[in-house]
C-alpha cells in the first residue's frame, strides 16, 4: 500500500465533506481501512505544507504524487483510495 497525504484548513467546508466521506467509504469497503492516510493542517503545519505544491484543499498526494486538488467528490476518494492500493 502507498501512503496518502491529505492536506486542509480547519475552515474548509469541502475538506471537512471529503473527511466524512472517507470515513463512509472505509466502513463500507474494509479493504480501505489499512490505507495510511496523513492528515494536514497547512495552517497549523506549515513547515510541512510548503514543501508541496499546491494552492486549494483539499489536495491529496498519494506516495509523493499530487493526485488531486480541490473539491472532492465520492468517486475522486474513491479513486485516490484505489492508487493507494496498487
Amino acid at each position: 500500500m502507498k501512503p496518502v497525504i491529505m492536506f486542509v484548513t480547519e475552515w474548509c467546508p469541502y475538506c471537512k465533506k471529503a473527511l466524512a466521506w472517507m470515513d463512509a467509504i472505509k466502513k463500507q469497503n474494509p479493504e480501505y481501512a489499512g490505507i495510511d492516510i496523513k492528515i494536514i493542517d497547512e495552517e497549523l503545519q506549515p513547515d510541512i505544507a510548503k514543501q508541496y505544491t499546491y494552492y486549494y484543499v483539499p489536495t491529496y498526494y498519494v506516495d509523493g504524487v499530487k493526485v488531486h486538488e480541490g473539491v472532492a467528490s465520492k468517486n475522486t476518494i474513491l479513486g485516490i483510495f484505489e492508487k493507494a492500493l496498487k
